[in-house]
């Protein structure tokens, strides 16, 4: 492994376990908001001990979350100094944002910890609010920083050197609301379906009335996410394709430039005949879902030198996994509005709660295909049309020890946090019973 696979496959490993522990930092929040909610609102005591043992979990990931986000932001100077050098004056305001985000939840959230039998339980209530809050603003204001690689703005590229600097334009560059809805959605869902789905298979163990209440609340937010997905993801194709139509033709293998462009499903793509087999072509719907017409042309990659194509196959299948898997997590949706307003008591069917089960990962499995279409679809650049990757790489040798030394600390943070949150649900049952 040469010096520049290592540096990225250390950056891709970091942010692959990172989004994970973010995500679920940015939405169990809610979870836990609503719990105590419904305990002020019904006095069942199973929803203010439901609130306790998610406000735990929380605690875990955030602390989780902040350890891994530090490390991605010591990554990026660390591994690609020259891309910083140009960059960090640029878009470094939604990073100041979002440590202000940070440092407001990490308030917030100690004083939700502590404050069960020390506050108000309206104010206490409404900490958890701010907790939640916070925790999205701040993914949100990581994904506009992220976006504006994708779609820089905010400065006049002269010689070499960025001037002319804008931070409030780079910040709300045009990439930026396009990837922060459908991210922030995203999150909702993936974490509503693995929480619902680890309470399925606890409830499946011990028929207990606090992984029912749980199921119920993280199916709410899950399924109304997932089904606002595909919604978010079609705003956020139609800003590919007028942003970055490479990464685009990448995605659906479109290899040549064309009018009524077919939608591919599935597929192998063959880069070196410019062609891909085995798949099913709906003609026009490509042209319609990038421009709202069957009849629009679409790009194709032979409009750009091959050195600047996206790594093909990869982005394919990734968007590909993508899409169907949010497509399944669309319909356990579906199913489970269906069956809310058509049934009763249909939530403890063995056959819905093994759905469930099946589903937990699912979610995260989808965002992770997600952000490897958007860093691997922007691929060769870096700054997208400025600065390729390559050219931003540290000088400093030995980048693969470092990259097999993250990969063990991460593999042992999954190990601990594993073990911290069985402990909790030991805990918890013990309590509860």
């Amino acid at each position: 492994m040469d010096e520049f696979m290592a540096a990225r496959m250390q950056m891709g490993v970091s942010l692959g376990f990172h989004i994970v522990f973010a995500c679920i930092g940015m939405v169990m929040p809610w979870f836990m908001f609503v719990a105590e909610w419904k305990w002020q609102r019904t006095n069942n005591p199973v929803y203010l001990e439901l609130a306790k043992a998610w406000s735990k979990g929380v605690a875990i990931f955030f602390a989780v979350g902040a350890v891994s986000g530090t490390v991605l932001s010591f990554e990026l100077g660390m591994l690609w100094p020259t891309f910083m050098k140009h960059a960090g004056p640029i878009f470094g305001m939604p990073f100041s944002w979002e440590g202000t985000a940070f440092f407001v939840e990490a308030i917030a959230l100690g004083l939700f910890l502590y404050g069960w039998k020390r506050l108000n339980k309206k104010v206490h209530l409404y900490i958890g609010m701010i907790v939640g809050i916070s925790g999205v603003l701040s993914g949100i204001f990581v994904v506009s920083a992220n976006a504006w690689m994708n779609a820089p703005s905010g400065f006049d590229w002269i010689n070499g050197q960025a001037e002319n600097i804008d931070p409030v334009a780079a910040m709300f560059n045009k990439a930026w609301f396009s990837q922060a809805h459908h991210m922030t959605i995203a999150a909702f869902s993936a974490t509503g379906f693995a929480v619902a789905g680890v309470h399925a298979f606890l409830y499946l163990r011990n028929k207990l009335e606090i992984h029912y209440k749980a199921i119920t609340i993280a199916l709410a937010f899950a399924s109304v996410a997932a089904v606002l997905q595909p919604i978010s993801g079609d705003l956020a194709a139609k800003n590919v394709a007028k942003l970055q139509p490479a990464k685009l033709a990448a995605f659906e293998s479109h290899f040549e430039t064309q009018e009524k462009a077919p939608l591919v499903i599935g597929g192998i793509p063959d880069v070196e005949n410019k062609d891909i087999k085995y798949a099913i072509k709906i003609p026009g719907m490509l042209s319609f879902l990038a421009h709202g017409d069957f009849n629009a042309e679409v790009k194709g990659l032979e409009e750009f030198p091959k050195e600047e194509w996206p790594p093909v196959p990869i982005t394919h299948y990734s968007f590909q996994l993508m899409v169907a898997l949010g497509s399944f997590l669309m319909l356990l949706a579906v199913i489970f509005w269906a069956g809310t307003f058509k049934w009763k008591n249909w939530l403890t069917k063995k056959w819905w709660l093994k759905l469930l089960i099946i589903a937990t990962p699912l979610g995260f499995v989808a965002i992770e295909a997600g952000w490897i279409v958007t860093e691997v679809g922007r691929q060769p650049w870096i700054i997208y049309g400025i600065m390729k990757t390559k050219d931003s790489l540290t000088p400093m040798p030995g980048i693969q020890y470092t990259f097999y030394t993250i990969s063990a600390v991460y593999l042992l943070l999954t190990f601990v946090v594993t073990w911290l949150l069985s402990r909790q649900i030991k805990v918890l049952h013990k309590n509860y019973l």
